[in-house]
């Protein structure tokens, strides 16, 4: 009775080592696929950003950029050419929450500002 314990004891372990290995071996796959999709697409993913300006006039829309970098230093800024108009978006946001809570903060200095879907590329430190 002792050996036949011993031996499904010595069965369990190994079927459990085995699987042990086989999970080792799934989740390198996984982390190989997960750095390639990054690669892939530069690290972007879905988000939301908040435009803030468009219109055909490039200055104007220099001019909003400069004005909102000044008085919101922490949120970036960019600038884009979307033919016909430039374009100025604002913030790097995961969720819709995360960008309404900054729509609010920045509506009265920009009451004709909106949230919208972009891709975006994780802050770097």
């Amino acid at each position: 009775m002792k050996f036949l314990l011993c031996l499904a004891f010595c069965f369990l372990s190994m079927l459990a080592w085995a699987q042990g290995q086989d999970n080792e071996a799934q989740l390198k796959n996984l982390s190989e696929k997960c750095a390639d999709y990054h690669r892939k697409t530069e690290g972007e993913s879905n988000g939301y950003r908040i435009k803030i300006h468009f219109g055909a006039d490039k200055a104007k829309a220099r001019e909003v950029k400069q004005k909102f970098s000044e008085k919101h230093r922490g949120i970036p800024a960019y600038e884009k050419y979307q033919q016909p108009n430039f374009v100025i978006v604002v913030g790097n946001f995961k969720t819709h929450i995360e960008a309404y809570t900054v729509f609010k903060q920045i509506q009265p200095d920009f009451p004709n500002a909106f949230i919208i879907k972009e891709k975006i590329k994780p802050i770097r430190d």
